[in-house]
């Protein structure tokens, strides 16, 4: 392999403090064995696990004049095998250290492998690169239309804002789907219709089908009044919604977009 630049310190350090964090990082007995299976020299094991990395690191760097080995180890350290039933630990993982890793010009792909990218200069920048927000969603397998509508908010970890993007999507997909430039309850009311459906979730032959379609209905102006409204007119700062109602609030906007895929 080509030799690869050394690492700045100050890079170094944050990588190793996030590789080796003391609640999701790695354990000391997984940096021992993985510094061994790379060949490099554990110099200082006694020591909290993200200085004894940082010491190794160092030290190997300082030995061979190129950072092969230190990318060697993350990439060890990030092979989706060692992660089969924990998904998000390792997207969480994964999402911390390419904000690190940003700064210096490369990222770990999903299948460990390195990539050049062009380098963060900003902490706003770096965040983006790696936004644990959107990751969950797309663990989710959320419908496209939400990434479409809600990207920079969901890039930006905002949770407020990306709810109401994703609600105002459906309504914009209904409005597309109908032709009717009604809003809210009204544009639900007139687009499932029973008498005369604009949309049909499925063919309205029964007491079942009907029970089905008006239940989406319902759905969607449940959201519109328990989200969309009082987003619309209260301040941010008294609207506090937390990452795992996103989550769940997201969840269902998408269920609502496979939904009308199906519409008739």
């Amino acid at each position: 392999m080509t030799k690869q630049p050394i690492i700045q310190l100050y890079h170094l350090e944050g990588i190793c403090q996030t590789i080796a964090a003391t609640e999701e990082g790695l354990t000391g007995t997984e940096i021992g064995k993985i510094l061994r299976d790379c060949r490099i020299s554990d110099i200082d094991s006694g020591l909290t696990k993200w200085k004894r990395l940082y010491n190794a690191f160092v030290n190997e760097q300082n030995r061979n004049q190129c950072s092969n080995q230190i990318l060697n180890f993350l990439s060890f350290s990030m092979q989706p095998s060692r992660y089969l039933g924990k998904d998000e630990l390792y997207q969480f993982r994964l999402n911390e250290l390419n904000q690190r890793l940003s700064f210096i010009g490369i990222e770990l792909t999903k299948e460990a492998r390195f990539k050049n990218v062009n380098k963060a200069t900003t902490l706003t920048e770096a965040q983006q690169r790696a936004s644990h927000f959107k990751n969950k969603l797309i663990l989710r397998k959320v419908h496209s239309e939400i990434i479409k509508y809600c990207d920079n908010e969901l890039l930006d970890e905002n949770y407020f804002h990306s709810v109401f993007e994703g609600i105002k999507s459906v309504a914009d997909r209904i409005r597309n789907t109908t032709g009717v430039h009604a809003d809210g309850i009204n544009l639900v009311e007139v687009a499932f219709s029973t008498t005369n459906p604009l949309i049909r979730i499925n063919l309205l032959q029964n007491d079942t089908d009907r029970s089905e379609h008006l239940g989406l209905a319902n759905i969607i102006k449940g959201l519109f009044g328990l989200i969309r409204n009082p987003t619309a007119h209260t301040p941010k700062i008294k609207f506090i919604i937390d990452e795992d109602e996103a989550l769940d609030i997201i969840s269902t906007i998408s269920l609502i977009h496979k939904k009308l895929d199906k519409a008739l």
